[in-house]
């Protein structure tokens, strides 16, 4: 991925069909994975008189094809136009999608009904279209995206865009279950947070890799801790205080503590000062006990925490019935359509991790997690072959992002932290949350581009070649 944008003709003589067969090995077990789970979903769907008659069928063929053959698309997209990208990110993105649409097939399709263009659509056939977008835009970045100009140089208005975004929802914004989150144009609506992660993480990366010897080098002490020159940690610190002021009004707390872990690893990363951590962690806490004493949200979230059996009729009963479905899935799970989700409230965004603790047991789980752990391993392998420091810090960022919203919502669904909300990457359904990663892995894609092919080496000289030029 070049610094400079190169002129059209140039990258059309350069594209030359490339065969991905890391890839395509990989993705053909992904297919064989969610097959598998298609046709065991089926099976669980019949009675045991009628399951020996069934057959071996998907669940929902069409879902399984259509899914499918997104991805070998968006492979063969790649293979075409010679990109020399990850051959991991795309098979490991594509079996959590897989997943994602076993688990809204295997729901009731009437949590979630939608209309486009006077077609009913219910919770698996909405996920399904925005699978498809998501990576379709992914691709489409891997594809088309070959210079960073346009994030590196405009990162104070692509922040700018963003607490905008962010005021404008908290204005004019639909209120749900008390969050002012959503934002609707027409027909059309979504969750600015989900964007402003991105956005936060291009502003992080352009500024740290700007003045990362001044942050490295030079230090303010404030007691036994030194921090960098206010001057040139100000700008930085003040859009970080600013959307997360604004998150924080909006009773997004999950996405209050995504920037905030982002914007603490991003800061470690690029200056290697422990001091930093610390400072970030002190005021973390303080911060989260003037929010418990004066935001009576965080204090519910945390009371619950702390005892959701103390009301497990009302305020716990989420949480209660999350973590009976963990005890029922024991170690390999009752099998995908065995358990009963459906006890679960609003399983679909805010629990899926446990709905499929409760099938797929603790086995199941810890291979999502490893899936997440691949997605991060990936995009930290790209920041370090990166040619420069915003390369770097920016790929690092998006990995992070992934990560950290990862363990957020598995930690919340465990009862490790307080619930937060927010939705578990490439599995909880909804639209923004699908769209935003779908970015992320585009941009991650671009960034690993390797450019053209570098001419193979001369080969050495023949036998008859030497004696000749010793000969003569």
């Amino acid at each position: 991925m070049t610094a400079s944008a190169q002129p059209l003709p140039r990258i059309l003589g350069q594209i030359k069909p490339r065969p991905r067969w890391r890839e395509a090995r990989l993705l053909a077990i992904v297919a064989a994975a969610i097959l598998a789970g298609s046709v065991s979903l089926e099976l669980a769907r019949h009675s045991d008189e009628t399951a020996a008659t069934a057959g071996f069928s998907p669940a929902e063929p069409f879902h399984l094809a259509v899914y499918l053959g997104v991805l070998v698309a968006a492979h063969l997209a790649q293979v075409l136009t010679g990109r020399r990208t990850d051959q991991v990110l795309l098979p490991a993105v594509g079996l959590l999608g897989g997943i994602s649409l076993l688990l809204m097939e295997r729901l009731p399709q009437d949590l979630v009904v939608q209309r486009f263009f006077g077609a009913e659509l219910g919770l698996a056939d909405v996920q399904l279209v925005w699978l498809v977008l998501s990576i379709s835009i992914a691709t489409t970045l891997a594809i088309v995206v070959r210079s960073d100009r346009w994030l590196r140089l405009y990162k104070y208005t692509w922040a700018a865009a963003g607490v905008a975004l962010l005021l404008l929802t908290f204005v004019l914004g639909t209120e749900i279950n008390g969050q002012r989150l959503t934002l609707s144009f027409g027909p059309i609506s979504g969750q600015p947070s989900e964007l402003l992660k991105v956005i936060l993480v291009v502003f992080l990366a352009g500024y740290l890799s700007e003045n990362r010897s001044l942050l490295v080098e030079e230090s303010t002490q404030i007691g036994p801790i030194a921090i960098p020159p206010l001057p040139y940690l100000a700008p930085m610190v003040a859009m970080w205080a600013i959307a997360l002021g604004i998150v924080v009004v909006q009773r997004d707390l999950g996405a209050a503590l995504l920037f905030f872990a982002v914007f603490l690893l991003l800061l470690y990363t690029a200056t290697a000062r422990p001091g930093y951590v610390v400072l970030g962690v002190l005021l973390f806490l303080a911060g989260a006990f003037v929010m418990y004493q004066l935001v009576s949200h965080v204090q519910t979230r945390v009371d619950i925490w702390i005892d959701p059996w103390k009301d497990p009729a009302v305020t716990g009963y989420q949480v209660i019935q999350a973590l009976y479905a963990f005890a029922r899935g024991g170690l390999v799970g009752s099998g995908l359509g065995g358990g009963i989700p459906t006890t679960i409230p609003a399983v679909e965004t805010d629990f899926p991790f446990a709905a499929l603790g409760e099938e797929l047991g603790l086995v199941g789980i810890m291979a999502i997690l490893g899936l997440y752990l691949v997605v991060i391993e990936r995009g930290l392998r790209i920041g370090a072959a990166a040619g420069d420091d915003f390369r770097s810090l920016l790929a690092t960022g998006l990995a992070l992002v992934v990560g950290v919203q990862a363990f957020i919502i598995a930690a919340g669904n465990l009862k490790l932290i307080p619930l937060t909300g927010i939705t578990l990457p490439f599995i909880s359904y909804g639209g923004s949350s699908m769209l935003v990663n779908g970015i992320v892995v585009g941009l991650l894609l671009a960034l690993s581009d390797k450019g053209v092919e570098p001419p193979p080496a001369p080969k050495p000289p023949g036998r008859l070649a030497r004696l000749t030029r010793r000969g003569a």
